[in-house]
């Protein structure tokens, strides 16, 4: 199994990240490359397409509101990933005011090497933790 973790610090609240990423159906708030989302399943399944046409179906596997973290996995996705378990997360930092969002995942390449799979996973993280930097920078929170 591959393991990725990607972590961001923000000068803003746990609960202000939270608020914005913390439900399962919240990605078209905060990362811009998704065009749809559907929830199933009463809330427990995300259907998925993002602009250039990808669709992912998605399922929550834990959700923790008191600790904001919630684990997912990758039901099916046009990447190159098996097993997929993911867990999204927001805390205090401990040494600045802020918090950390930490998104991590465990998988097995299909077809490609480890190092591609981590690559593309480690891309898609980097891309959404960038992706709520510039949210809270455009709103002056």
């Amino acid at each position: 199994m591959a393991y990725v973790v990607e972590k961001s610090m923000f000068p803003v609240s746990p609960d202000r990240i939270w608020e914005l990423i913390g439900g399962f159906g919240s990605l078209p708030d905060w990362i811009p490359v998704i065009a749809t989302l559907d929830l199933k399943k009463g809330g427990r399944v995300r259907r998925f397409s993002t602009t250039d046409g990808a669709e992912f179906t998605e399922r929550l596997v834990s959700f923790d509101e008191a600790q904001r973290s919630y684990t997912y996995e990758i039901v099916q996705a046009p990447i190159p990933v098996g097993d997929y378990r993911s867990n999204l997360s927001v805390r205090k930092n401990d040494t600045e005011r802020g918090s950390v969002v930490e998104w991590s995942g465990e998988f097995k390449p299909i077809g490609v090497s480890e190092q591609e799979a981590i690559s593309l996973v480690s891309g898609i993280y980097r891309n959404g933790l960038d992706a709520i930097g510039r949210h809270f920078a455009d709103t002056g929170d």
